[in-house]
């Protein structure tokens, strides 16, 4: 009876320790929130303004194995700002995948028309005006930085108070059509140029095609002068 006793006093005694042994073998579900903040924040680190990151809570239903390094991720094609859900995963010791919704703010100046803007007539510094938003609710390609806007043309009218986005401006072209240029080869250790005639036109940038005086078409990228560059 005394044996009895020991062993039901022994197995109550022990069974606190093994409860907080579970306990601790389950995922601090806080933390992934932090794994999730700091993802984010590096993510938007390059971006101009105020960034704000406010991360969402998780089911404190979930249950998961303790991860002594989760990892954050995110689809391919996802943008880490505005509305955006993030995965955390674990591979070891035992995998799982969580995903996290997140709300990433970035308030910075950007470009917008100061008065309408006609489809394809240059832009000048005089249409233009600076205001403060949050560029992550705006589509890509917002133009924060005036310069990048002066001298390109609207593809399509734009009333006043429209931010301005690259894809809706089309770069002046620095090689045009029937242009003669100048074709320039570099390598580590020579530049070889030839003359030629474009076949279109093309911006800063943008891919140039030219026939040369034997009439062979080559292709390279645009610049300023009137000059072809051809890769190696």
């Amino acid at each position: 009876m005394k044996r009895f006793a020991l062993f039901v006093f022994t197995a109550l005694a022990a069974a606190p320790f093994a409860s907080g042994q579970q306990t601790a073998a389950r995922q601090n579900l806080p933390a992934l929130r932090t794994v999730v903040e700091q993802y984010l924040q590096t993510q938007t680190a390059g971006l101009p303004g105020k960034v704000t990151v406010k991360v969402g809570n998780v089911d404190p239903r979930t249950s998961l194995a303790a991860c002594p390094a989760p990892e954050a991720f995110q689809q391919p094609g996802a943008r880490a700002w505005g509305k955006t859900t993030v995965g955390v995963r674990c591979t070891l010791p035992s995998p799982w995948t969580v995903y996290i919704q997140a709300t990433v703010n970035v308030v910075a100046d950007y470009v917008a028309a100061a008065v309408p803007l006609a489809q394809g007539q240059p832009v000048d510094a005089s249409q233009l005006v600076v205001m403060k938003g949050d560029i992550a609710a705006m589509p890509n390609g917002i133009i924060t930085d005036m310069a990048q806007a002066i001298g390109r043309t609207p593809t399509a009218s734009l009333p006043a108070g429209t931010p301005l986005r690259l894809d809706t401006l089309k770069a002046k072209p620095v090689v045009q059509q029937g242009q003669a240029v100048r074709l320039v080869s570099k390598g580590s250790n020579f530049s070889v140029s030839a003359e030629a005639r474009a076949i279109n036109n093309a911006g800063e940038g943008q891919v140039a095609q030219a026939r040369t005086q034997s009439g062979i078409v080559v292709s390279g990228t645009a610049r300023a002068g009137g000059i072809i560059e051809i890769a190696i």
